[in-house]
């Protein structure tokens, strides 16, 4: 069976090549290339990119798995994927810390004027007067204020846990599906939405992105917002509108973001939110280390070599696709010729 991989450095094709399989690389800039990468490959080890569409899977009879580096799987049409009976895996837990830590590290610097200050030193403005002034008068702490997190999974509840050290009078959250008795073990009380919007001075935005989520932030949910709050993502852009939140920004309807992803990604150059001093825009780095990287390119590959050969990947993003194999196996198997029933031990 061959594995059809996007280039990438991380890759561990020696693994998957170890079991037996044939490996083929590509660099995919479009659907296109990506569904002839992978028009005859049994399993798929992809990226970031938004490429894995319906379009591209249904271009590929053979495929039985799309192992996604990492924990997020929105550049995979998941429903196509379920409809074709194709497993799409991941990596849960992979990044938490790093993503939890890249959040509270903006979070600090739009509170520290961590980049405003460093400018200020490197322009030779220390010990200038009105300069020094201005920037002492906006630097702030998050001791006594209410923290508000957005999506309260594995690295909301991380960042919960950061936050805490820093002496906040509260923190929030707002997650439709998580209890009550869950977020009490991180000291933590649910809220709605538009009570976390209202109330917090400080947000954080760690839900997955879904049609649901699209755009969550958007210009009316960014008018319940005080002035003078802080917004950071390190989640997934889309679930900003970025356009209201440029405007949000530059009329000074809310203070200052900090963003680890955008709506287009690599963000245009003339986007205008790069041009606004009270936004910081870091390139998409908040999941990465050198331990995630030692770490989580492995178990990508091993998704794909446990599914080809019937054993339980690490995660599935699809479950429901489980019972689409189990149909297809019992009258027209198709493309799970030839690998080993595993649906009875995936639905445990």
């Amino acid at each position: 069976m061959k594995v059809a991989m996007q280039k990438s450095p991380f890759n561990r094709g020696d693994l998957i090549e170890a079991q037996g399989f044939e490996t083929v690389e590509g660099v995919c800039r479009n659907e296109d290339d990506l569904a002839d990468l992978l028009g005859d490959a049994d399993g798929a080890l992809v990226g970031v990119m938004p490429l894995t569409s319906r379009s591209v899977l249904e271009r590929c009879p053979k495929l039985k798995v799309v192992s996604r580096l990492g924990v997020g799987v929105d550049s995979i049409d998941l429903d196509a994927a379920t409809e074709l009976g194709i497993l799409a895996t991941n990596v849960p837990g992979s990044n938490t810390t790093e993503v939890a830590d890249h959040a509270m590290a903006l979070m600090l610097a739009l509170t520290r004027r961590v980049v405003d200050a460093a400018g200020t030193t490197r322009e030779g403005r220390w010990g200038h007067r009105e300069s020094m002034i201005g920037l002492l008068t906006r630097v702030r702490r998050i001791a006594g204020h209410t923290v508000g997190i957005i999506g309260f999974g594995n690295i909301g509840r991380a960042f919960a846990t950061r936050a805490r050290g820093f002496g906040p009078a509260r923190i929030i959250a707002a997650d439709p599906y998580v209890d009550q008795v869950t977020a009490d073990l991180y000291g933590v009380q649910l809220v709605p939405l538009e009570e976390l919007l209202a109330e917090a001075d400080y947000v954080t935005i760690h839900c997955s992105a879904t049609e649901e989520t699209r755009h969550l932030i958007n210009a009316d949910t960014l008018a319940l917002m005080k002035p003078t709050a802080l917004l950071v993502n390190a989640a997934r852009g889309p679930i900003i509108d970025g356009a209201a939140l440029a405007e949000a920004l530059a009329e000074g309807r809310i203070e200052a973001a900090a963003l680890d992803v955008t709506e287009k990604e690599p963000i245009d150059p003339d986007d205008p939110l790069l041009k606004l001093p009270n936004c910081i825009v870091t390139p998409h780095i908040a999941g990465f280390s050198p331990v995630f990287l030692g770490e989580c390119p492995i178990r990508q590959a091993e998704n794909v070599i446990r599914v080809l050969t019937g054993r339980m990947p690490h995660g599935i993003a699809n479950p429901e696709a489980i019972k689409t194999i189990a149909v297809m196996r019992a009258s027209d198997p198709g493309r799970w010729i030839g690998v080993p029933d595993f649906s009875t031990a995936l639905a445990l």
